[in-house]
């Protein structure tokens, strides 16, 4: 038998590539709450693959063409919405640096498209790109097949997938330890019993660091709050998704109307849930000031979810030196969109033991 500890995206989508890929069907994912109750809940959808970096444009554009044939694949509708991601360029520089990363994810088989202030405001009308705006719009870096997609709809996909093909999915079943003899994995015990298994894969977010501790092993990663926060709805107004990395600020608008607004991490270590007024009041002043027609907006609900992030921002998908234990962690601010990659990767880790 193999567990997957984690019924997020990254865990649901595991244990379903396990099953399609690698036939293996014997297979138990745990989840301490219900199926995508964690970050794959709580986050702000976007799905994009615009790195300059080879190792993680090759892996993201994997990651996009899964994206892009996964509600075909899974027979469920994920509401993958191709409607571009824009990054917003506020200096000669940063234009410089966008055109270094457009032609890199190009070279790499990816698309990319740099665009002019004068195009970027047809896209997004609403947009301050006056000659005075507070942040000058410079250009901007646009992925066409970037987007946004369904969240809930992600994870009800995989787990509605991977069920069909055999594989258990157990919910309020809270790990509670791992079960390790002479360097092997042999089990894990939760609050509805034991569970013997010769593989276990990790894959939990916020929490990597706490199931580490549980196998004797301290990991490089440190947990952090991520807010994100919805207005009312509107008619509307907004095709595409913006982000300006200047000001730590993306936007897009749901199928519902409400604008969805991303921020960046706390720079506090935490495991709360929930948002802070800091956060909330420099969002909402950079929104105002990129939008200005938006401050007229009511915010109806904000909330924030865990992020693990490691040194280098990088993701860690490894074995490790516990036979048998996997770990899938450390994805920071870029989850989300990995989840179809990330799944299709680990469970390779998993199943080759490589």
């Amino acid at each position: 038998i193999i567990i997957i500890i984690g019924a997020g995206g990254h865990g649901l989508g595991t244990a379903y590539y396990l099953a399609k890929n690698h036939g293996t069907t014997n297979i138990a994912v745990l989840e301490k709450g219900w199926l995508g109750g964690g970050n794959t809940g709580r986050n702000t959808t976007i799905v994009r693959a615009n790195y300059e970096r080879t190792e993680n444009e090759l892996f993201y554009e994997h990651s996009l063409k899964l994206w892009e044939t996964m509600s075909q694949d899974l027979n469920f509708n994920v509401m993958f919405s191709q409607r571009g991601v824009i990054n917003l360029a506020h200096s000669d520089a940063q234009v410089d640096a966008f055109q270094r990363r457009g032609n890199a994810m190009i070279l790499n088989g990816s698309d990319a498209m740099l665009l002019n202030p004068a195009e970027i405001k047809a896209r997004a009308p609403h947009l301050d790109c006056s000659a005075d705006a507070r942040f000058p719009i410079k250009g901007g870096l646009l992925q066409p097949r970037g987007g946004t997609a369904r969240h809930d709809g992600v994870a009800w996909g995989y787990a509605r997938a991977a069920d069909a093909r055999g594989v258990d999915i157990i919910q309020n079943c809270e790990v509670t330890g791992l079960d390790i003899s002479n360097g092997q994995i042999t089990g894990v015990q939760t609050t509805r019993g034991a569970i013997k298994a010769k593989k276990v894969g990790i894959a939990v977010a916020g929490h990597t660091g706490h199931l580490a501790t549980m196998a004797g092993m301290r990991l490089p990663i440190e947990s952090h709050v991520l807010q994100a926060m919805v207005s009312e709805p509107v008619k509307p107004c907004l095709d595409t998704v913006i982000t300006s990395g200047a000001v730590h600020c993306y936007i897009s608008q749901s199928d519902k109307g409400e604008l969805v607004i991303g921020a960046g991490i706390d720079e506090y270590n935490s495991y709360a849930q929930r948002g802070s007024l800091p956060v909330i009041t420099s969002q909402m002043g950079a929104l105002s000031t990129l939008f200005p027609i938006f401050s007229r907006l009511k915010m109806m609900r904000n909330w924030g979810g865990i992020v693990d992030v490691s040194p280098d921002a990088s993701p860690i998908i490894s074995k490790t030196p516990i036979d048998g234990l996997f770990f899938n962690g450390g994805w920071g601010t870029g989850g989300f969109k990995a989840t179809p990659g990330s799944g299709y990767i680990f469970a390779h880790t998993i199943a080759q033991n490589e």
